[in-house]
């Protein structure tokens, strides 16, 4: 009876323990290495541009942000961004995303509970990540939920990241 009490106990505390250690994996700051769209006509692309910039952190508190831009993105032509002319401040806008707030991690699903954004729209949203891959190194998830990007239906992205030491 011991034994099955034991057996018992260890099988409903595995998920816990395998929680806790993604969890821990999952913890840092992550560099972005390359970030794919597929369309919904099959076509991959880079959803960032061929050299995308971005940092991920998830802290062991339950905390996450991001920000993701493409790389080589030209200066405002003045320090300011609210006299900065129109034109230029579009252009920095759409070329870049942030975002942060507070996420869970049940699984192979990450959400982050979107709290304060770039687009306004995102406030409040819960985007839900599938991690394709996670060990100490490299960090791989995919947003699975079509959605409409630059006026096509994006399918799935998947984004690359490397842990930051």
């Amino acid at each position: 009876m011991r034994f099955i009490a034991v057996l018992l106990l260890s099988i409903v505390s595995f998920p816990f323990q395998a929680q806790a250690q993604s969890t821990e994996k999952l913890v840092g700051t992550w560099k972005l290495v390359s970030a794919k769209i597929t369309t919904d006509k099959g076509e991959v692309r880079d959803s960032w541009g061929p050299n995308p910039e971005g940092l991920l952190m998830y802290t062991a508190d339950g905390r996450m942000s991001a920000i993701l831009t493409l790389g080589g993105r030209k200066p405002l032509s003045v320090s300011d961004f609210i006299s900065a002319p129109a034109p230029e401040r579009a252009e920095a806008f759409a070329s870049m995303t942030a975002y942060a707030g507070r996420y869970t991690l049940a699984g192979d699903k990450v959400v982050h509970h979107v709290e304060v954004a770039s687009m306004p729209n995102d406030v409040g949203a819960n985007m839900e990540r599938v991690v394709v891959h996670l060990d100490a190194e490299r960090l791989v998830l995919r947003v699975a939920k079509p959605y409409l990007r630059g006026g096509m239906i994006v399918q799935s992205q998947e984004l690359v990241w490397q842990k930051v030491k």
